[in-house]
This record gives structure tokens, sequence and C-alpha cells, in this order.
């Protein structure tokens, strides 16, 4: 999912920095700033919420998308309660993705 992300989000001309390590993503953020996350709700050591949490203390003005291929509302409502921007549950629509990349960066 990762690299087909990426290539998704390059071939429309998104600058794009890809993680697979939550806590490294985390760790970057001190070098420079995020306009835009795409964050799957469950990752190894992190969830999303959980980096949701931290990404939202030091950097407010991230938006953040969710993917997820558990459709569990309870989550869904707590990651959009909590700031979230998008929230999309796999499988999705290439094009739904892009039109909320492209909102969020708008906005």
């Amino acid at each position: 999912m990762l690299k087909a992300l990426d290539r998704l989000l390059k071939s429309e001309g998104f600058n794009v920095e890809k993680f697979s390590d939550p806590a490294a993503f985390l760790a970057s953020r001190g070098q420079s700033s995020c306009r835009l996350a795409i964050l799957d709700v469950w990752m190894p050591d992190m969830n999303g919420l959980e980096v949701q949490e931290a990404l939202l203390k030091s950097s407010p003005e991230t938006r953040i998308i969710f993917i997820s291929g558990r459709d569990d509302p309870s989550v869904r409502e707590t990651a959009l309660n909590a700031g979230a921007f998008g929230f999309l549950s796999k499988p999705f629509d290439d094009e739904v993705l892009l039109q909320l990349v492209r909102k969020g960066l708008a906005s």
C-alpha cells in the first residue's frame, strides 16, 4: 500500500516522503514541515490515532487523512473528532483520495 500510494501521488506531481515506521516519521518532523499526512490506522508499534495525537501537538497545521482496511465507526469518529481532515476505508477509488489530498493542500 505504501508503494502504491507513493506512485499514485508522485504521478500527480506531489512531493512525497514515505515512512514505514511511525516513530521515524514523527522524529523527522523536527527537520521539515508536513502540510499533509496520510496515515493508516493500523501500524506496528503505534496506531494511527497515537501518531495523530503526537503530530497535532508538534505540527497542528498538518492535515491528516486516514486510510483503514477496517471500517470501524468508532475509530473513524475518534479520528475525525480529533481533527482528521478525512477518513477513507480500503479499498477506495484513487480519484477520491487525490481529490481529498488536493483539497487538504489547498486549505
